[in-house]
Order: C-alpha cells, then sequence, then structure tokens
C-alpha cells in the first residue's frame, strides 16, 4: 500500500461515477456547515455553540477516516477552539460509529485462518473503542491474559485513496486564494498526510513500530508500551497486551486516580523531546486516545503508556542537532545564529542575505520571550511566524509537517490538564543536560556558541544560567550536577576538547597576560554549583 498523489488522481479521474458523487457529498457537508457555523456565531448563546460542535463531530465522523484525522488534530488545541467543540471533537479519539461485528469476525477468521471463539479464551460481542482506522475488542487469550485486538475497517484502503486525492485537488485549487503564505502548495502538506496515513493502515508496519519504539524507551521505567503477539497480528489486524491506564483527558479524572497532573505533563513532553531531538524517531499521533496515565507507587514520577503506532516518523541527526541549536538560540536572543538554523532547516534559502533577515527575526520573534524562559510556548511563536511567512521569503519544509503536527499536538494535550502550562519550563532543562553532557562533536560546537561570544570571550552568566536551567526544581541538585562534572572534565582532557581547551585559554588571556576577573569569576561558579562534599560522594572522582 504506497501513496501517489499523480497516479491516484488519474485512478480517480477515470471514474467520474465515484469521483463527482463524493466532491458533491463532502461539498454539501462543507457548505452546509459553514451555513449553521455563521447562524451559530451571531450570539453567545451556548446551547446554539453546543450544537454547532455536534453538527461539526456528526460531519467529520460521517466523512470518514481523513476527515476524522482533521478533527483529531483540532481535538488538541484548547487554545485555537471553543471548550464546547473541544468537548465534541475529543469523542474523534475512540467514539466513532463502529461496524458490523460479524464483519469483524470474518476478517478474523480470513487474516488469522481460524474464528474468534477458536482463538481467544473470550471474545465479546462487542468492541471496547471505535477509532478512525480500526475498532478494538478487549479478549482473552487461552493464557489468561488480556488483550487488544484492533481489526481495521472494511475497505479502508479504496476510502483514504478517494478521499485524499479529492481533499489535495480542492487544497491545489482553493490554496491561492486563502490568505496564507506558506512559500509552497498545499498540496505537499496533504501528500506528506497521505505518506504516513498509507503506513499507518499497514498493521504489519505498525507492529514493528510498537517494537521499535519499545525498545527506544526499554530502560525508561516512566515509559510503557503494549506487547505485540506476533502469531495474533497480520496486515488487518494487530494484538498486544491490554493497556490498564487513565485516559489523559482531564485534571480531575488523573487526581480521582491519585495520578499527579504535572508529573503526567513533564513525562509527556520529556519523551516527546527525547524523540525528536535523541533518538530521530516520534509518535506522530500524540493524542489523547493514544496516550493513558498509568498509576505509580511515586506521586512525582509520571507513568506513561504510548498506544497505536501506525502514524510514526523520523528526523535525521543533522535536522536534530540544528533544532537544538535553533531553541536555544531563540532563547539566548541570538537571531543571526538562528536565522543560520532556519537556513539549514531548509525554512530560508541558501542565498538569502542572513544579516538583513537576523533583524526581521529580533523584531518578529524578540517580544516571544520575556526575562522569565518558562513563558515561552508554541502557541505565541507559530503566531508570530505566521507573520514571517506572509511578509518574508520563508517557506515550511513538507518534511516538518508531521513534526510540527505532534509538537504542538503535544503542547495541546498538556494545555488541557494545565492551562498555564509552558512547554520550554521541561523542554529547556532537558536541553541543557543534553548540552552540558553529550559529548559529540555537533553539541560541543552548540555548546561553544552558547558559552564564547564572537570573539572567543566567555560568558560566564550564560554557563551559569544552563546550570541554573538544570537543576531548577531539582530536590537532589548534585544529581543533576555531578554528571555535568565528570563528563566536562572527561571532556577537557579528551582529543575532543581541543578547541573546548583553546578558546578556554584565548578568551582568559587578554593582550598577553591573564584575565584574572574571569578567572575569578569562573572559579567562584565552579566552587558554588559543584560542591566538595557533593563531588567526593561520586566514584569518578574518588578514584
Amino acid at each position: 500500500m504506497l501513496y501517489d498523489s499523480k497516479l491516484d488522481f488519474i485512478w480517480l479521474f477515470f471514474r467520474p461515477w465515484i469521483l463527482i458523487p463524493r466532491v458533491l457529498e463532502i461539498a454539501y457537508s462543507v457548505i452546509l456547515f459553514i451555513f449553521k457555523f455563521i447562524l451559530g456565531s451571531l450570539g453567545q448563546d451556548a446551547s446554539k455553540q453546543k450544537k454547532v460542535a455536534e453538527d461539526l463531530f456528526i460531519k467529520l465522523a460521517k466523512l470518514g477516516p481523513c476527515f476524522i484525522k482533521i478533527g483529531q488534530a483540532l481535538s488538541t488545541r484548547p487554545d485555537l477552539i471553543s471548550k464546547e467543540w473541544l468537548e465534541e471533537l475529543t469523542k474523534l479519539q475512540d467514539n466513532l460509529p463502529t461496524f458490523d461485528h460479524d464483519q469483524a469476525k470474518n476478517i478474523i477468521k480470513d487474516e488469522l485462518g481460524s474464528a474468534p471463539e477458536q482463538i481467544f479464551k473470550y471474545f465479546p460481542s462487542k468492541p471496547i473503542a471505535s477509532a478512525s482506522l480500526g475498532i478494538v475488542y478487549k479478549a482473552q487469550l487461552q493464557n489468561g491474559n488480556w488483550v487488544a485486538v484492533k481489526i481495521q475497517r472494511p475497505n479502508l484502503e479504496f476510502i483514504i485513496r478517494r478521499d485524499l486525492v479529492i481533499i489535495r485537488l480542492l487544497c491545489v485549487l482553493t490554496g491561492p486564494i486563502l490568505p496564507l503564505n506558506l512559500g509552497f502548495g498545499l498540496g505537499e502538506i496533504i501528500d506528506e498526510f497521505g505518506i504516513s496515513l498509507f503506513k499507518e493502515i499497514d498493521y504489519k508496519k505498525e507492529a514493528e513500530n510498537a517494537e521499535k519504539f519499545s525498545d527506544l524507551f526499554n530502560m525508561n521505567p516512566s515509559i510503557d508500551v503494549p506487547n505485540v503477539e506476533q502469531m495474533l497480528s497480520s496486515g488487518k489486524i494487530i494484538t498486544t497486551s491490554w493497556i490498564d491506564g487513565i485516559k489523559i483527558q482531564n485534571k480531575e479524572e488523573l487526581e480521582n486516580n491519585n495520578i499527579n497532573p504535572t508529573s503526567i505533563i513533564r513525562t509527556a513532553v520529556i519523551s516527546g523531546i527525547q524523540q525528536l531531538l535523541e533518538f530521530g524517531y516520534f509518535h506522530a499521533d500524540p493524542h489523547p486516545g493514544n496516550m493513558f496515565a498509568m498509576k505509580s507507587e511515586e506521586e512525582t514520577i509520571g507513568r506513561l503508556a504510548y498506544v497505536d503506532f501506525g502514524m510514526m516518523d523520523t528526523i535525521s541527526e543533522k535536522d536534530r542537532i540544528t533544532l537544538t541549536a535553533a531553541i536555544v538560540h531563540l532563547i539566548n536572543k541570538e537571531f543571526y545564529l538562528l536565522a543560520r538554523d532556519f537556513q539549514k532547516l531548509g525554512f530560508l534559502n541558501k542565498d538569502e542575505n542572513l544579516d538583513k533577515i537576523a533583524p526581521v527575526l529580533e523584531t518578529i520573534l524578540g517580544d516571544v520571550l520575556t526575562k522569565e524562559v518558562g513563558s515561552f510556548n508554541l502557541k505565541s511563536v507559530t503566531d508570530k511566524f505566521s507573520e514571517l511567512m506572509f511578509k518574508y521569503p520563508f517557506r515550511v519544509p513538507s518534511r516538518f509537517a508531521l513534526i510540527i503536527r505532534a509538537v504542538v499536538s503535544q503542547e495541546g494535550l498538556a494545555l488541557k490538564l494545565d492551562p498555564s502550562f509552558k512547554i520550554i519550563n521541561f523542554a529547556y532543562p532537558y536541553i541543557a543536560k543534553r548540552l552540558l553532557t553529550d559529548q559529540s562533536d555537533q553539541m560541543v560546537e552548540i555548546l561553544m556558541d552558547i558559552i564564547f561570544d564572537r570573539d572567543n570571550q566567555l560568558q560566564i552568566e550564560r554557563l551559569e544560567s544552563l546550570i541554573d536551567i538544570l537543576i531548577q526544581d531539582s530536590q537532589r541538585p548534585s544529581k543533576e550536577l555531578l554528571p555535568v562534572a565528570r563528563d566536562s572534565l572527561i571532556l577537557l582532557i579528551s582529543s575532543r576538547g581541543t578547541s573546548v581547551r583553546k578558546k578556554l585559554l584565548l578568551s582568559l588571556i587578554n593582550n598577553d597576560r591573564l584575565n584574572i576577573d574571569d578567572i575569578k569569576r569562573l572559579m567562584n561558579l565552579l566552587l558554588k554549583k559543584f560542591k566538595r562534599s557533593d563531588l567526593g560522594s561520586d566514584p569518578v572522582f574518588t578514584t
């Protein structure tokens, strides 16, 4: 099952008996909804708003998987849509119309070779959940273990292929008149969506994705991933161990189950950042229907379970390093370096004059951050970035479509639990730790960009800021700082530390004389942050 927009268009174009009725159906639904939306907006009547939201849910559910996916993405953005809409769109995650139970049983028999009554010790008469691409049964194996059996909807490949052609066609035709200046056609975004969607309906691929994802978090006690029952899985069926968790939908439900919402947010954001910036392999559909809070013995440790690994994507090591640098340069308000990062990522043309772009970035993004790093949020950045795209030569590379969707969905999920949530409060300490402990050449280069200015002068306040961010809210600062001290020492005496040693010496020597003030400041910082009693407890410093 492969997606090819050109071939799929030709396929549907020569089947007008399929194309024309479906276009009319979609157009009728959209026009009717717009009409109801306008009427519902003529006042602040909450009941009217709720009826409009209910109508949107019904129409998206009827229009099928492609449209449901759009609704699911909106359901994670409480900062963009009203509460009434959120409540209805959240139902799109696993409260959709099911299909005939006998059909489901026949699919099991065709795919696995036997009727469900012969395979399972217990198989229910109706599914426990119904999602966009399939339905899920909670069944029991012969050995007594409970499993989730996900069965793909009938004719799914045909439905998705047909609707993607029509959605892409409508976007290409209406794109020029929309108030957007993305620098490229909306068709490219639809293509990325189509590629990922066709991967998602291959359940054999999903099983591989689940096992790969599980291996990445194998040593992380905060992340749970269901085990795949390979003998009971196929291209249209995937059977996994049952996850007994709590839906991440509202703060009260988590607290009623003695789960700390803040700890869940922390785990979700840190694991998301790890996937993007460390592993290069990420869950591209992190909506509340695919993530569950798990009970933990320690309230401060948020246990999180991921499910549904159909929509996954990768990001290259080069892009991961550059994204890390861009985040740091934005926070430090180094706009020329940020412009250079955008150029490396493909958001700017290689021939663009960065000296002209840097002041533009400063004007548009300079007020995104106040003195408090925690004021940063993605909504403010995306709003400002929209201004850039409308007025200046910026574009969004198509390979970033799913990345942006995943990260924005992650923030939206956290905002549901805590409206005052700021993603950088959790993400930046993780990035700071990587910068101070990762000894790869690329990360060392980013670190040097931070703590040394263009004249190779040491910026001690920057180094202190990184360390302070690393230990903020930590009950045991020494636990965070000891690996930093150890890895920094190893770096300085290693061959990789040649450039660091050189820059450090140049910064401490001015006009052939030692810069006593900087040496004092550096020593005071080290003595203040790395207490002797703490270092003495670490085996690296006692051998």
